[in-house]
């Protein structure tokens, strides 16, 4: 249900007990609260210092890396994608990317430009504020290898420039100053052949359709791969590929991907990542880290 505002300068759209299903890439979820979708970087500043100190916010792009609970969500989810949405050049070989913008939008847009450095993120299904959050990566590059710096809000609705320094960065990890949200990246890039980023690209894309299953409701990777080996590998070798649980399944194409074949709840997803995990630790000796965010209520 959309509701209005009670100040009159807020612009963008509140919804209230919003049905999380329809925001996730596994097609699950209970209800939020509330949701917001901002107007712009602005308006999300004045909404978030209008909510009260203890509610909680989460942050939701294209709802690609969730899982969230049946329960739903206490509190209230800012929606980004297709709000935080600007993308442009701001110098030679360097480019302004906000949050809501899809990755795979960003690849597109560089390569049109003779860029080259983005074409990874042709592979990747979200968000750039989630690429940021957990340093997403596929085909051999990772999201912060061409960040120089972001832009971030606080509760207050103060925005801040960071530069990559100020940021630790891992393997799908990223650690920065705490109590501030990603809002937009600077990418920096090199100048490239156009030509050859469209072909390299569509081989990109060619092998994800191969080798994931992108016709079917998933969220990507659920685990990281530990140093050295891969988490498909060892799901596989544990026996586990087409294991399921209600209507979530193991993945026939790719063992590091659950799917929803149909009326699969978030409880049956995260019950399978508990056997998946303790199945690959007990025949395997290795403990699989969750790529996954899991949030909500049970």
């Amino acid at each position: 249900m959309i509701v209005t505002h009670n100040k009159g300068s807020l612009r963008g759209q509140l919804r209230v007990n919003e049905p999380m299903s329809k925001h996730t890439s596994w097609r699950v979820g209970g209800y939020a609260d509330y949701f917001y979708v901002p107007a712009d970087i602005a308006d999300l500043g004045m909404y978030l210092n209008s909510l009260p100190a203890e509610q909680p916010v989460y942050w939701l792009g294209l709802g690609s890396n969730m899982l969230v609970r049946d329960g739903g969500i206490r509190g209230c989810v800012i929606a980004t994608s297709g709000a935080l949405n600007r993308l442009q050049m701001v110098a030679e070989h360097r480019v302004r990317v906000e949050v809501g913008v899809a990755v795979a939008k960003v690849a597109r847009f560089t390569v049109d430009r003779g860029l080259t450095g983005a074409q990874f993120l042709a592979g990747i299904p979200g968000t750039m504020g989630g690429a940021l959050a957990m340093n997403a990566g596929a085909f051999g590059g990772e999201t912060w290898d061409i960040v120089d710096k972001v832009e971030t809000i606080d509760r207050q609705g103060r925005v801040r420039n960071r530069m990559r320094s100020d940021f630790e960065i891992g393997y799908r990890r990223v650690t920065g100053p705490a109590d501030e949200w990603f809002v937009a990246a600077h990418l920096q890039l090199a100048q490239g052949d156009a030509i050859e980023g469209k072909s390299n690209i569509r081989i990109l894309l060619a092998k994800r359709t191969q080798t994931q299953p992108t016709q079917i409701p998933n969220a990507g990777s659920v685990f990281k791969n530990p140093p050295g080996d891969y988490a498909a590998r060892l799901i596989e070798a544990s026996g586990m590929k087409g294991l399921c649980v209600g209507k979530a399944c193991v993945s026939q194409v790719h063992a590091n991907f659950i799917v929803n074949i149909g009326g699969a709840t978030a409880a049956d997803i995260e019950d399978l990542m508990h056997i998946v995990h303790k199945g690959v630790e007990q025949q395997q000796g290795v403990t699989l880290e969750t790529e996954v965010r899991i949030v909500g209520e049970l």
